[in-house]
């Protein structure tokens, strides 16, 4: 694996960005009407995929631990990993999205595309690779069939 730090501490560092831009740069931060609202229906979006696609993780009984995808027993292909592959790290970054919108800060347009380019060639692509040795032809057509983010 090329990536050393867990996913959800990427995102936390994320968002520790998002508020920095928040606190550092004002000038870059907007307000809207009904933005609390907007952000709570990411922020939902976000908590619901994130969820439901640990439970499918769970219901397979195969590891979720993303240091570790080569200890995958199953290949988890239903739910929400019939739209995407990887609804666990869309579900953070809606989050990001959601902490975004709330604060009101612009410092979203660099760190959000950071962070699916940083997940991307330090988590997923080497969790493919792990992958397509596991499951081999079944995660070709998986990856065929099914989008990496959306």
């Amino acid at each position: 694996m090329h990536l050393k730090l867990p996913p959800p501490i990427i995102a936390l560092c994320a968002a520790g960005l998002l508020y920095g831009g928040t606190v550092l740069l004002p000038a870059l931060t907007l307000t809207f009407p009904g933005q609390w609202a907007v952000a709570a229906v990411f922020a939902a979006a976000g908590l619901v995929l994130d969820g439901y696609s640990v439970l499918g993780f769970v219901r397979q009984k195969t590891t979720i631990n993303p240091l570790s995808p080569e200890t995958a027993s199953h290949l988890v292909t239903s739910g929400f990993y019939r739209y995407t592959r990887n609804p666990m790290y869309l579900g953070m970054a809606l989050l990001l999205t959601a902490l975004a919108l709330y604060w009101g800060t612009l410092t979203a347009l660099a760190v959000l595309p950071a962070f699916v380019w940083y997940l991307t060639e330090f988590q997923i692509k080497p969790e493919e690779t792990s992958l397509r040795s596991l499951f081999g032809a079944d995660y070709d057509a998986y990856c065929a069939r099914v989008r990496r983010w959306i």
